[in-house]
């Protein structure tokens, strides 16, 4: 079991969590992240982007002038790409850019991200993430006590709505609630903070699909 200090708000050490060594400690495997990640931008993509082709734009089909005799290039409709107002030659088209790494890849870089993060003690564990007010100064205070100044990524409970309010304004530092931590937004933050509950949630999810992995392979099933 990977064992660390659980601290007030004030960083004053109030105890220590077990949490398991196959979510918080197991090995870096940094190679994985790209793909994680890559995939999450990818998804993220309108794909909306639409221009016409010649023949979607309007204006007559007629050939503007004969073939031969005139001296002039040969064209046909006044909709081709070298008139103005004709189509775009080779137009891009709406497509779908989402895609999703297998799924034990994705678990891996998951629990590997939490392990960097506590393998380089940018983790921290407060027993209690309580603010009292909706307060952004109050929230920025906290933050600094326990040295969490730049890009803290702050996990609690959905349920903690003063803690979500006063974190919103803050344009270095994100809320998620366990469910939500992904690999995108630990690695694009410099700590971790997790309130005592929200760390037992998150080892939670990470096991309960490391045991859905293993029943799948016991079963001969893909990934």
């Amino acid at each position: 079991m990977a064992t660390f200090d659980v601290f007030n708000m004030k960083r004053e050490k109030v105890g220590s969590i077990d949490l398991a060594d196959e979510v918080f400690g197991t090995e870096v495997r940094e190679q994985l992240f790209y793909e994680v990640v890559k995939g999450q931008l990818a998804s993220k993509r309108q794909g909306t982007q639409c221009a016409k082709n010649r023949s979607a734009v309007s204006g007559s089909t007629k050939k503007l002038y004969k073939q031969k005799g005139t001296g002039r290039a040969r064209h046909g409709s006044i909709r081709a790409p070298v008139f103005v107002g004709g189509g775009q030659a080779h137009p891009p088209r709406p497509r779908e850019w989402s895609y999703e790494p297998p799924r034990r890849v994705r678990a891996l870089a998951l629990t590997s991200a939490l392990s960097k993060f506590g393998k380089e003690g940018r983790l921290v564990v407060v027993d209690k993430l309580d603010l009292g007010e909706v307060k952004t100064k109050k929230l920025v205070e906290t933050l600094h006590a326990l040295k969490a100044d730049q890009k803290a990524l702050v996990v609690d409970s959905q349920d903690n709505e003063k803690l979500r309010l006063s974190i919103r304004n803050c344009k270095d530092h994100q809320f998620l609630p366990p469910e939500g931590v992904n690999v995108y937004d630990l690695l694009r933050h410099d700590t971790l903070v997790l309130s005592k509950d929200a760390a037992k949630a998150l080892e939670e999810r990470c096991l309960k699909q490391s045991a859905s992995r293993a029943a799948r392979a016991a079963n001969g099933g893909a990934q």
